[in-house]
């Protein structure tokens, strides 16, 4: 077999335009990482070496049978049940948080293994009962999204139990849930508000409140977004130009290199800029739709449709964020922001979504 050959059979099951869309974001990442960090080379590479591996867990993904991908629903959600109970007994505490499990030759976080286990569990669950879908099905797999969702809030981290409720929440409205249902769960969750504010962390009621008047504590608790703010403000239509960001390169703008690194890329790039990322995020978004309006199973279109409904999910709400019409709940810019565990996360997601697009013919339908 020549070499020819090989590189065909080593890239058969990756979609080149899903592929060429997610590369440009990750390569405006390393761009964006090297002014937000000062131009730190080691920042940088290290976010090389995250994406290097990030892609091969893209590649083990998109090469996965999709029966395969069955098999492991139950085993991923089970085990990342049992790390989150372990997180909660033995978990190490970080910033007044526990989210971290010391396993010996490295600290994971096993609420970043649920963003894929649950919606893929919660698939499998529907796949199972397709040919008679009740409401006590519904109900059920509601049950198997709460008591991971619960257990993250109670670490606490707000922003990632929100974004696995939200992924949850598409596999539900995907499996054809009735509208009487949602209005129903919508009105339970408003009624249950008053409950929920007295249970947040005063630092999480704060961040809401600073999203209404953040200059009440402008040296405080609403730094963050101020400072937000006025850097996509001020990169106006063309932007101050690369490296020449000055909330950035004069260090008044927090966590610029993880969640708040798109007030980095408007200050140097503006609103033009902000236009074309938009775009990339869009053709990602897109394609994603059309893998799962494409998909073959029950199963595939669900994963498909959470896979693709969450990323952009993701890139709203870090969007709201740090252009001051969300609170801050500390989630990252997907495929932008620095960081290993997110970034494999993602195109382990992606590698799934290209699984369904490259097997789909061996389904018979």
């Amino acid at each position: 077999m020549n070499k020819r050959h090989i590189w065909q059979r080593f890239i058969a099951c990756l979609d080149p335009v899903l592929l060429a869309a997610i590369g440009l974001l990750l390569l405006t990442s390393l761009v964006v990482l090297y002014s937000a960090s000062g131009g730190n080379w080691n920042r940088v590479l290290l976010q090389v070496i995250n994406i290097l591996v990030a892609c091969s867990a893209m590649w083990l993904a998109a090469n996965m049978p999709l029966h395969y991908l069955m098999r492991v629903a139950v085993p991923a959600y089970l085990m990342g049940m049992a790390l989150l109970v372990a997180v909660a007994f033995f978990g190490e505490i970080t910033n007044g948080a526990r989210r971290w499990l010391n396993i010996g030759v490295t600290t994971i976080q096993p609420s970043e293994l649920m963003r894929i286990a649950v919606p893929l569990m919660m698939a499998w669950y529907f796949e199972k009962n397709e040919a008679m879908l009740t409401l006590k099905n519904y109900f059920i797999a509601t049950l198997l999204l709460l008591l991971p969702v619960l257990l993250i809030a109670r670490q606490p981290d707000l922003g990632t139990s929100i974004m696995i409720a939200a992924s949850g929440f598409y596999v539900l409205f995907l499996a054809g849930i009735s509208w009487r249902v949602m209005l129903t769960f919508l009105a339970v969750a408003m009624a249950s508000l008053p409950f929920v504010w007295s249970t947040l962390h005063d630092y999480q009621r704060h961040r809401i409140l600073m999203l209404l008047d953040p200059a009440q504590d402008a040296l405080g608790r609403g730094y963050h977004t101020i400072q937000s703010v006025i850097a996509v403000g001020s990169g106006g239509m063309v932007g101050k130009g690369y490296l020449h960001g000055t909330q950035t390169h004069l260090d008044f703008l927090p966590e610029r290199t993880t969640d708040f690194i798109f007030a980095v890329y408007s200050e140097e790039f503006g609103l033009l800029g902000n236009l074309v990322l938009l775009c990339l995020y869009l053709f990602v978004i897109a394609r994603g739709f059309v893998i799962t309006a494409h998909a073959s199973t029950y199963f595939t279109r669900l994963m498909a449709g959470s896979i693709t409904l969450t990323f952009s999910t993701y890139a709203f709400v870090n969007m709201g964020m740090v252009s001051g019409i969300l609170p801050v709940v500390g989630v990252p810019l997907p495929l932008i922001s620095y960081g290993g565990t997110s970034m494999v996360i993602l195109l382990l997601g992606f590698g799934i979504l290209m699984s369904i697009h490259a097997h789909k013919k061996l389904i018979q339908t």
